[in-house]
């Protein structure tokens, strides 16, 4: 017999406010990361978030990452 379980726990809604229309900085490609530094935002796609990330994150003042997005399964 085939049981189903809940989870113990709700699974978290995940809220995204980058969109296709976002681009990187760097290459124009869709941004999926973005990091606030001296007040102003800086849009990256995956590449070059993860290749600029440890200096970036040492002087920004905020990081959204939603490279989340890209190994989802539908």
């Amino acid at each position: 017999m085939n049981t189903l379980s809940t989870p113990a726990e709700p699974t978290a809604v995940l809220e995204y406010r980058l969109t296709a229309g976002d681009r990187c900085d760097s290459c124009g490609a869709q941004a999926y990361i973005a990091a606030e530094v001296n007040g102003s935002e800086l849009l990256f796609c995956a590449h070059h978030g993860r290749k600029y990330e440890e200096k970036l994150r040492a002087v920004a003042t905020s990081w959204h990452d939603e490279t989340a997005r890209l190994v989802e399964v539908g």
